[in-house]
């Protein structure tokens, strides 16, 4: 059975918003699954929609995809009621008529003072200009647009835990933002944005910003009882079908219910992780490299141990340090000890993707930071660099590497599973050095040990054959499986007998009869990438930076590399076994379509 990957994603995307339904899920974490989905259902029509949407627009499939999403909005909308009504006394979204003359005395004034002023009014000849994501409001003779940088929801002062939404406040007071008094109808409208390029240097980098324009309208959302001509010109200034148009009961961006999850009671939340902390490496990591490799599964082991890792370039037999660096966020204290290091007179290279999608004005300054403090910035390659590693050299020959599976982000590192593998073997360490020299010189990397590029998927494929047979045991892990020559691989090691189970958080675009698939959605983001097979009782194991996706193989420099520590090995391996086994956070996967599992007594995620 074959899928459309973005098919398979939209199913992904629905296994989120279900989570909204897990009895075992405390309140909060439920609503924080509902801004989870929102926000990736916007991304899904930003960008993973590009496809179907540019060369078969309104087909069969692309109008598929539109009825998935379509009626995974209306359950949204009413998971959103439905749980507010659960929190409710304790936690309340109040409508402006349940808001008493002293609420009003702060929300006149909030309105007029803060709101109005920064109030767009635009003339409905300029419907075809709408931004994506922004919230407007439709009258009759002018849209209104929502202030992007105001808080969706506002707290109603001197009620605890109660919060008012400032769409419903501007409807309520309409005089204050039209010329004349009148009703405000909600919409959204949703925009293909700049696909990836590649760009040659950092100057082409800003000047592609500078000049991006938002794209083609993909979507048009807007609220029950639309009047329908007004939807019609908004169709047409759009270039929009109906078909390509959601009605649902406001708010209509769902993402607002984050300030609920950060702010609302403790109790009705996750207690808090208490990570296990290897204390011997943080207290000497080096020295403890010295004796025996570390792997941590994070965020179970503490991620505290790759910012204490990348502390050591202040050491002083450190003299130069090595660094790839993706999607890393605003406050970064592992980035913040390199610019330290350089400011120190260490050698630090860093290869900061710039070019990582919508966080590209945030990695110019990072950019700027590194540079101005004597960090060299390697220039951007024409392949994204992918990979996740950290490379500490000394002055006496000596080299220690960090390799991980997820991004070099302290908020990622405690919120996706992962996995890093600490080593100072030189075989290792020198390919890694290797990957940084050929990355400086603009050059294809030329490794052995380790694997890159299509390396990746040779070794895979590789890997697969050997264990096409009926003793055969192949255990995959990625986000994404969507590569076909590895999919056929599969498929032919499971007709000859191979056991194949696959742990695939997301897309994949083939099922078989004989796989074993397994999809975990739970309290962390299932991020790890891994393959492990198994002959003669023996595992072969790999973690990878790449999700098994022709874009990973041929325009992208990820790593590969084999667990050689046979502890860490077992560790891994021990990992997958759980997953394979959870029934807690898992959807099985078959060509008839899913099974959920809940409420069993093996939780992976729960290590």
């Amino acid at each position: 059975m074959h899928l459309l990957p973005e098919a398979s994603w939209l199913q992904f995307n629905r296994r989120v918003l279900l989570q909204t339904e897990r009895p075992d899920f405390p309140l909060l974490e439920r609503l924080r699954f509902l801004a989870i989905w929102n926000r990736n259902l916007d991304e899904f029509f930003a960008a993973r929609i590009a496809k179907p949407f540019l060369e078969a627009r309104c087909g069969t499939a692309h109008l598929t995809l539109l009825e998935e999403a379509k009626a995974q909005a209306r359950l949204a909308a009413g998971r959103y009621t439905a749980l507010l009504q659960e929190a409710a006394p304790r936690l309340r979204v109040l409508n402006p008529e349940d808001l008493d003359e002293e609420d009003w005395l702060y929300f006149r004034v909030y309105l007029a003072e803060v709101v109005a002023p920064k109030t767009d009014l635009i003339p409905w000849e300029a419907a075809g200009d709408l931004s994506h994501g922004a919230l407007y409001f439709a009258s009759e003779e002018y849209l209104v647009r929502l202030p992007q940088d105001l808080p969706r929801l506002l707290p109603v002062p001197g009620r605890e835990w109660a919060y008012v939404r400032l769409g419903a406040l501007m409807r309520f007071r309409s005089d204050l933002f039209l010329p004349k008094e009148g009703p405000l109808h909600e919409l959204r409208v949703l925009r293909l944005l700049e696909s990836e390029r590649a760009r040659a240097d950092w100057d082409e980098l800003a000047q592609a910003l500078e000049g991006r324009q938002e794209g083609l309208p993909t979507l048009l959302v807007a609220e029950e009882g639309f009047p329908e001509a007004w939807l019609g010109r908004l169709r047409t200034a759009l270039g929009l079908s109906p078909e390509e148009t959601f009605l649902l009961p406001p708010p209509l961006n769902l993402a607002l219910v984050e300030r609920l999850v950060a702010e609302g009671p403790p109790e009705l939340r996750f207690p808090p992780l208490k990570p296990e902390r290897p204390r011997h490496f943080l207290k000497r990591p080096l020295a403890h490299l010295e004796r025996r490799d570390l792997l941590l599964y994070h965020p179970f082991g503490d991620y505290r141990a790759v910012e204490r890792f990348a502390e050591e370039a202040l050491a002083p037999e450190v003299s130069e340090v090595w660094a790839t660096l993706y999607r890393i966020g605003e406050e970064n204290p592992l980035a913040e000890a390199l610019i330290r290091a350089a400011k120190a007179g260490k050698r630090v290279h860093v290869l900061l993707e710039g070019r990582a999608r919508f966080d590209e004005l945030l990695n110019l300054s990072w950019y700027l930071r590194f540079l101005r403090a004597g960090v060299e910035v390697l220039p951007l390659p024409e392949r994204k660099v992918h990979a996740k590693a950290l490379l500490l050299l000394t002055q006496d020959g000596r080299a220690y590497a960090h390799l991980g599976t997820g991004n070099y982000n302290p908020q990622n590192g405690r919120l996706y599973t992962d996995f890093s593998l600490f080593t100072a073997r030189p075989e290792v360490v020198d390919e890694v050095h290797r990957f940084f020299l050929a990355m400086r010189e603009e050059r294809r990397p030329e490794l052995s040990l380790l694997r890159t590029g299509e390396g990746i998927r040779n070794l895979l494929l590789e890997e697969i054959a050997r264990e096409a047979h009926h003793k055969g045991r192949i255990l995959l892990k990625f986000n994404h499986l969507t590569d076909s020559q590895v999919l056929e691989g599969l498929v032919q090691a499971a007709e000859a007998g191979a056991r194949v189970e696959l742990l695939v958080r997301s897309t994949l675009t083939r099922l078989h009869p004989a796989f074993r698939v397994r999809s975990l959605v739970g309290r962390f983001l299932e991020h790890a990438r891994v393959a492990a097979f198994r002959a003669g009782g023996k595992w072969r194991v790999y973690l990878t930076s790449a999700d098994a996706m022709p874009r990973n193989f041929h325009n992208r420099f990820e790593l590969l590399l084999p667990v050689l520590d046979p502890e860490a090995k077992q560790a891994v391996i021990k990992v997958l076994k759980r997953q394979v086994r959870d029934d807690r956070n898992s959807f099985f996967l078959t060509p008839e379509g899913e099974v959920r599992l809940w409420g069993g007594k093996h939780d992976a995620q729960g290590l």
